[in-house]
């Protein structure tokens, strides 16, 4: 087991900084007075973002014929997987729905500043009828949909190749490995990535407040410079408020009844998944708390055979948090953006969003346990919807870390009552001899 690191090492800590930094010399350098260090300040958010962009493709391909090849076929898992995917469902689509709910009602983006200059697709953003987006899902030509990073076909896709080589048997164990080696490779490649999220986020933040501190000397900011400032930080303040305030939802109005519902012990359970969920708020990766949570509802009195197949597939089919925040994110782009250009971006019909709901039920499926990993789908699938998805996440990369701490909480103890759900629907709760009462 390797030891803990420092908090002052972790990237957490350098991401708080970035944030920080970015705050105070954005509001030193105003953008009229100092064009040259906003150009320097918006060179490193976007070329973070660019680097992302490159992601898209290659990582949701290759996770998602995985994910279907490994667990589509529902007889070799039995009737517990059967019962897990069909939770996970229905989880999952509640968390899509509760997101629409209060982006809509809170409405996040209103007023939160975007950056439209880096959105050059014009002729994507105008409106399509219910038709046209429908018929977009099948793909026509997969490496004109890639190259535009246009997700959906992408998607369907993958999932119907992923089915086919279920159904290919030995024959396509090749391919398999080395779909699987690629998506091994990308999760790799993506972690290199991320490591550079400290930068992205100070290169965000300055650029941000930089453009906020116009008009001001650097004589004067803290005079005047500074309310237009605290006035950005309190929207963003208005974002991250909406989507805790959300998984604090998702958690009461819906983990907790479960676990009632199935005979648990909510104090209990708590109890039993606070080291994990304390691990995922820190590290923001579900992947650093899975031994731990592993080892702690086996504890709790989940046999080791549903939790070694309910945890894992859950990482996959049931990101709760994360899914949340995929369409609380996406309408508060969509917000900001008709705010910025109300003739470019009119606002979302219930149909439009209805149909991006449907399409975050498929793309939340296909990454799991990368930090940040979320603002690859996110950027997708705005592009998919004529959304300026770059300008998008480089408004949302400024405090993507606090609400990646607490989407990843919900996503590990999401995925801890999960296991006990399946456990109990199996009837195989607290029968191993290592289990603890709950």
């Amino acid at each position: 087991m390797t030891e803990k690191k420092p908090f002052w090492r972790t990237s957490t800590f350098w991401i708080f900084v970035g944030l920080i930094m970015g705050v105070i010399l954005g509001g030193f350098f105003p953008k009229d007075e100092f064009p040259g260090m906003y150009n320097f300040f918006r060179f490193l958010s976007r070329s973070f973002i660019a680097l992302i962009k490159g992601l898209i493709v290659p990582l949701l391909v290759s996770t998602i014929i995985v994910g279907i090849a490994q667990t589509g076929d529902i007889k070799a898992v039995g009737r517990m997987g059967a019962k897990a995917l069909l939770y996970f469902e229905i989880v999952t689509t509640i968390a899509l729905f509760l997101g629409l709910g209060i982006v809509n009602w809170v409405k996040p983006g209103a007023n939160l500043p975007l950056d439209l200059s880096a959105h050059t697709s014009v002729a994507a953003a105008r409106p399509q009828t219910g038709w046209d987006i429908v018929f977009h899902m099948f793909p026509s030509n997969l490496i004109e949909h890639a190259a535009k990073a246009d997700i959906l076909p992408v998607v369907v896709f993958a999932a119907l190749f992923g089915v086919a080589l279920t159904r290919a048997g030995s024959r396509g164990k090749p391919v398999l490995d080395f779909c699987d080696g690629v998506a091994q490779t990308m999760f790799k490649y993506t972690d290199m990535i991320m490591r550079l999220t400290p930068v992205g986020v100070f290169g965000a933040m300055a650029y941000n407040v930089s453009s906020m501190a116009a008009g001001h000397s650097v004589n004067d900011v803290f005079m005047k410079g500074w309310p237009a400032v605290f006035q950005l930080l309190k929207q963003y303040a208005l974002l991250v408020g909406s989507l805790y305030f959300a998984l604090i939802a998702m958690f009461c109005l819906v983990f907790i009844p479960v676990a009632w519902i199935v005979g648990v012990r909510i104090w209990g359970f708590i109890k039993a998944i606070r080291d994990p969920a304390i691990t995922a708020f820190s590290t923001a990766s579900s992947e650093a708390a899975l031994p731990k949570l592993l080892e702690e509802v086996v504890r709790f009195g989940v046999p080791r055979s549903v939790a070694g197949f309910v945890i894992p597939t859950g990482y996959s089919f049931n990101l709760d948090g994360s899914t949340l925040y995929l369409v609380l994110a996406s309408m508060t782009i969509a917000q900001a953006s008709h705010a910025a250009n109300p003739e470019m971006f009119p606002l979302m019909g219930l149909g439009a969003q209805l149909m991006m709901v449907f399409t975050f039920m498929l793309t939340s499926k296909g990454v799991a346990g990368v930090p940040r990993a979320t603002l690859v789908i996110i950027a997708a699938t705005c592009g998919s919807f004529g959304l300026p998805g770059e300008a998008g996440i480089a408004m949302l990369l400024a405090v993507d870390e606090i609400m990646d701490m607490a989407r990843t909480t919900i996503n590990v103890i999401g995925n801890g009552l999960a296991s006990v759900v399946i456990a109990k629907w199996e009837g195989v709760f607290g029968t191993e001899k290592e289990a603890l009462p709950s």
